[in-house]
């Protein structure tokens, strides 16, 4: 797999090397669909674009709910909506670049790592004739890349996410998961595949809100990204810090060893259970795991199940 230098640089030669492992990969349709990726998710949409095209006599078979009652009033015959099938669609990437995200202890950092899920789904996208954007967030911060089709557009979200996971640029303090939910909402348009990939340490309770919101109109699909000391850590004692506050943290009682396990069970089960709430996808990272990879098994199953 090619990779950034070190691990902690996000270089464009790597997310632009990323591009023809892609080619055989597929993004979820406007149809239904269930798999492990979904968590029993299913698109809102049919099957069918959302721009409406004309009217025409009904025929047998016609989905009742889109009969045109207007047109079946005036003319006294029963006339259904006809809708252009969407060709291209928006394709929108949520990246949350709190500074937990500049934390790796294997191969890589978990910045490097969605920047390389982020490159993966762009060029995914724009190969099936999608467009592109993204939604940059940090605390106090954000950028966004409206939604462009072709290698333009993956490219502007290829250079975006380089010039916004930039180590030396990263910030201070912690901004909710939710402000970023809520600028991200008012740039949506209905109809768009969202893609929110976070560690989801800034989750909080208004996100349930906004994502309900998102989901009404738009699919959408949670990556979390985690390094496996966040998962496990052999016995020890080491200091931690929110960047404010030094702490011990101690894996060696018993206690510590609770605390540690019931802190790690809720960072990764909250998150995941929010998104399965609302029928939303779901894909777990790690920073050992190859980003392509894992977006090509999950996206096997996702397609292989919705036909």
């Amino acid at each position: 797999m090619s990779e950034s230098r070190d691990g902690i640089d996000v270089s464009a030669e790597a997310l632009i090397a990323l591009r023809p492992r892609c080619h055989a990969l597929m993004l979820p349709m406007h149809r239904p669909a269930a798999s492990a990726l979904a968590g029993a998710y299913r698109s809102r949409f049919r099957g069918r674009g959302v721009d409406f095209e004309e009217s025409r006599n009904y025929q047998p078979g016609d989905d009742i709910r889109n009969m045109d009652w207007r047109v079946t009033a005036r003319t006294g015959r029963p006339h259904t909506k006809v809708f252009q099938e969407e060709r291209e669609r928006p394709v929108l990437i949520i990246l949350d670049a709190s500074p937990s995200l500049f934390f790796g202890t294997r191969v890589r950092l978990k910045s490097v790592a969605a920047a390389q899920m982020a490159a993966a789904i762009a060029w995914t996208a724009v190969k099936r004739g999608d467009r592109v954007g993204a939604f940059l967030s940090a605390p106090g911060e954000h950028q966004e890349l409206r939604p462009a089709g072709g290698r333009r557009g993956a490219m502007r979200v290829v250079q975006g996410l380089v010039d916004w996971l930039d180590p030396a640029r990263m910030g201070d303090g912690r901004e909710p998961l939710s402000a970023t939910l809520e600028r991200a909402r008012h740039t949506l348009r209905p109809g768009s595949l969202v893609l929110v990939i976070s560690d989801f340490f800034g989750l909080d309770d208004d996100c349930n809100r906004h994502l309900s919101r998102i989901r009404q109109h738009n699919d959408v699909i949670g990556c979390q990204v985690l390094d496996p000391a966040e998962e496990s850590l052999p016995p020890g004692r080491y200091p931690i810090t929110d960047g404010r506050q030094v702490s011990l943290l101690d894996t060696v009682a018993d206690r510590g060893r609770r605390e540690f396990e019931a802190m790690r069970s809720a960072h990764e089960e909250a998150p995941r259970r929010l998104f399965q709430r609302h029928q939303c996808g779901w894909v777990t990272l790690r920073t050992t795991d190859d980003p392509v990879d894992v977006l090509g098994r999950e996206l096997r199953v996702l397609v292989g199940r919705s036909r």
